[in-house]
């Protein structure tokens, strides 16, 4: 992550280091605009035009062309939509719920229940905070085994009372420390997974930014599983995987390219099944934006599994599972 920050037209902005050439044309089109809005001479208007397209521009083409490392870095960009704002933005008279009701509660997780679009639904998913505090409070989204059991404990709520399941996937993976596994990390996973499964109402998850290893699974065993453009989704993080494949966790990007964890690549092998197109510029440029046309998807999402009976929508979900593996690379 490069430090550098700049303020545009939709806020202060953090630059990726891969996008150091857009930062300075960007810096020098707010030169221009400072300088407009004292008075400049008559000219810098057709001026700030012509750079304010070629700002545009270089950004359009550098996001058209990411590697699986450079989209790596945008879904871990410290200003892309948590969980907690897709919630403000697409669920009225939302009421978190807390606790396992065996051991704690983990604020890694959060859930409740809501309305989507008038209707009421069960929402879960984990947070991983926006700044160093609440970042801190929510453990960077990676949750312990009382988060999983959260889960569970939610689902089976919906599942009794016939209320679709919202899952928003943002984590690095599960939260690998020996108090975790001390309490049974590894079953609790399994049981989310297994939950989740087993459910007899719809449910749909989205990979908003990060969907890290069974931390992510555990809630994202879905009938249908959606991905925001710059999303990930993995086995392990590219420095894991490469430390374990070569030694190396300096070998990240060619760990990110070999494991096919982009949403074009899991489409493709039918890991997933809708992607949902991002501003220009990554989410984080127009959060709003991207939290609508994620809402719209969703709607798609729920409407298709409507009619579905409760062994019907268990049978798909089944089905969708089990075929993956099947597709030819």
């Amino acid at each position: 992550m490069s430090g550098v920050r700049a303020a545009t037209r939709t806020g202060m902005v953090s630059y990726l280091d891969f996008e150091k050439p857009v930062a300075e044309l960007e810096a020098k089109v707010e030169e221009l605009r400072a300088v407009a809005a004292k008075g400049g001479a008559v000219s810098i208007g057709e001026e700030l035009t012509k750079l304010e397209t070629k700002a545009a521009k270089a950004l359009a083409d550098l996001y058209r062309e990411l590697t699986p490392w450079q989209k790596t870095l945008v879904a871990r960009h410290p200003q892309r939509p948590r969980f907690l704002d897709f919630v403000k933005g697409l669920i009225t008279e939302f009421t978190p719920l807390a606790g396992d009701r065996q051991f704690a509660e983990d604020a890694a997780i959060v859930g409740g229940f809501g309305r989507f679009r008038g209707e009421p639904v069960c929402v879960i998913g984990q947070e991983k905070g926006n700044d160093t505090k609440s970042r801190l409070e929510h453990n960077f989204g990676m949750a312990r085994p009382e988060g999983y059991r959260k889960a569970v404990r939610l689902m089976e709520l919906a599942d009794r009372f016939d209320l679709p399941v919202l899952c928003l996937v943002d984590t690095a993976g599960a939260f690998p420390g020996v108090d975790a596994e001390e309490r049974g990390q590894a079953e609790a996973i399994a049981r989310s997974t297994d939950a989740s499964l087993a459910l007899g109402v719809p449910n749909v998850a989205v990979v908003v930014g990060e969907g890290g290893s069974g931390g992510a699974v555990a809630i994202a065993s879905c009938n249908r599983v959606i991905m925001l453009e710059n999303a990930i989704y993995t086995v392990a993080s590219p420095e894991a995987s490469a430390s374990i494949l070569w030694r190396d966790s300096g070998r990240a990007q060619d760990a990110a390219t070999n494991m096919k964890i982009t949403a074009q690549d899991l489409l493709r092998f039918g890991i997933i099944d809708t992607i949902v197109s991002e501003p220009v510029g990554g989410a984080h440029r127009d959060p709003g934006a991207a939290i609508e046309s994620t809402g719209a998807a969703i709607a798609t999402a729920f409407a298709a599994l409507g009619g579905l009976s409760r062994d019907e929508l268990r049978a798909a979900r089944a089905e969708k599972f089990l075929a993956m593996g099947r597709k030819a690379l």
